[in-house]
């Protein structure tokens, strides 16, 4: 091999390598945008379901709302933000009402039942409501401390 040609491959082997690491390094970017366009996404909805996590325990402790109905969508709303968080003393009443309810009939369902059947379901929810009251306006206590403690960085 000729010197000529040995030079003209050391040139190419660094052209190739150069195009490689300028490859990876653009991939890099890409990876580094798409994680914080994640991040920013996450907060975004973990700002929109804190909202909405004041608006209902402020509407259940003004009895502005059916407390069963505001606790089933507390749950849904702190299920987005951490699933653990149901666990959480404070919060079990609402995981307790969502499996104490789970068999009743929503939306379009509950419309196919007959009003009996719909009154039966009524009553048991408000029972529950009842019986569960004090809980579930500590719980909406709760989770307005919980909102005005939810680390600053991520709202």
């Amino acid at each position: 091999m000729s010197v000529v040609v040995g030079w003209s491959l050391v040139v190419l082997a660094v052209l190739v390598v150069a195009g490689l690491v300028g490859y990876a390094w653009r991939l890099w970017r890409e990876v580094q945008r798409r994680e914080a366009a994640q991040r920013e996404e996450l907060a975004r909805a973990h700002r929109n379901c804190l909202e909405s996590l004041e608006a209902i325990a402020t509407a259940m402790l003004g009895d502005q709302v059916d407390l069963v109905e505001g606790a089933l969508r507390c749950k849904v709303l702190l299920d987005i933000i951490d699933p653990a968080l149901l666990e959480r003393e404070d919060f079990n009443v609402f995981a307790e009402i969502y499996r104490r309810t789970e068999h009743l009939h929503t939306h379009s369902s509950r419309q196919d039942l007959s009003a009996k059947q719909r009154f039966a379901e009524d009553r048991e929810r408000i029972a529950l409501q009842e019986e569960r009251y004090a809980a579930l306006h500590e719980a909406a206590r709760q989770v307005l401390a919980f909102k005005r403690e939810w680390p600053q960085g991520w709202q």
